[in-house]
């Protein structure tokens, strides 16, 4: 029998959807996003999925010098992969998107692969009081935003990132994303082997059941092939279910506060680590190995991490 492959845990550490009222976990300074992302690499995270925050109010930052202070800090103390999002938030340009990554040239960065209605405004009816002025707007407008990734946006990102030999998260959605990415590979936009972030259970893309795993699995070999690894995110509840189920067909899996402020249904996580944790354990009880950092450069081919500029 060939040797079965470990499975690569990524932590998203913040994101941002959640804002401070929603957790007292959510870490949004750059002391609690440098401390929970190396607990979360401690706790098995190979990869961190990371994005800044404002300081001063947890809102969501592309400034670069809030990624500069805690990126060096959490490379000293780990070996972790560093992803960082070109997402980073749902109104700005993909200039300002991807200045943090063009800037700090880590060995991964997201991309989405699709423009969409990606919503979160039913969480604004959880809550009656806010920590912060601008939570309750931004959650409750995010009903009126589209998530704008056209193919230029796309190309926009991958010829400005070209010359950082940067390994792309492509974050799909929907099946259509899938179709998206084979075009951009089609018209010499991304070179095999990719790296594909199956994502369920947002509102406004595809749903977070496991017939939609099987599907979107099945039509990206039927458009990639072998020339492909995979991972799966599932959003609030679905988080450890569908990653259990994909860490089980051969896939890889992401965890996180930036996903699922929850540990269990009605409890909420004291950290990205106690997630990271849960899904280290499950994955090892159900017969599989957890990836090392290095294991996971050598699974995606990355630069490796003396090739930074952080």
């Amino acid at each position: 029998m060939s040797k079965k492959k470990p499975i690569i845990i990524t932590c998203a550490i913040t994101g941002a959807i959640h804002t401070p009222t929603m957790s007292d976990a959510l870490p949004y300074t750059s002391d609690e996003i440098a401390k929970q992302a190396i607990e979360a690499s401690e706790a098995g995270a190979s990869i961190l999925h990371l994005h800044a925050r404002n300081p001063k109010d947890g809102s969501p930052s592309v400034a670069t010098e809030d990624f500069a202070i805690f990126l060096p800090r959490i490379k000293q103390a780990t070996n972790a992969v560093v992803n960082i999002s070109t997402g980073g938030s749902l109104t700005l340009s993909i200039q300002d998107r991807v200045k943090p990554a063009n800037t700090f040239s880590p060995e991964m960065c997201s991309l989405n692969m699709g423009s969409m209605n990606f919503s979160f405004h039913p969480l604004a009816n959880r809550y009656t009081e806010w920590k912060f002025d601008w939570e309750k707007d931004y959650v409750a407008g995010s009903d009126g935003n589209i998530f704008r990734n056209t193919f230029r946006d796309i190309k926009e990102a991958a010829e400005t990132l070209a010359p950082h030999n940067i390994k792309f998260e492509h974050e799909c959605y929907d099946v259509g994303h899938l179709y998206n990415l084979k075009f951009c590979m089609d018209i010499g936009l991304f070179q095999a082997p990719i790296f594909i972030q199956f994502i369920f259970g947002i509102l406004g893309g595809i749903g977070p059941e496991v017939d939609n795993l099987v599907f979107m699995k099945r039509t990206a070999d039927r458009l990639f092939g072998n020339n492909y690894q995979w991972s799966v995110l599932g959003a609030g509840a679905a988080q450890m279910p569908l990653a259990t189920t994909a860490s089980q067909m051969g896939g890889n899996v992401r965890v996180g506060l930036e996903d699922s402020l929850y540990i269990r249904r009605g409890k909420l996580a004291i950290s990205n680590a106690q997630q990271v944790a849960k899904i280290s354990k499950i994955v090892q009880d159900l017969g599989s190995r957890v990836a090392t950092p290095d294991e996971a450069r050598e699974i995606l081919a990355l630069k490796g991490g003396d090739r930074v500029s952080f």
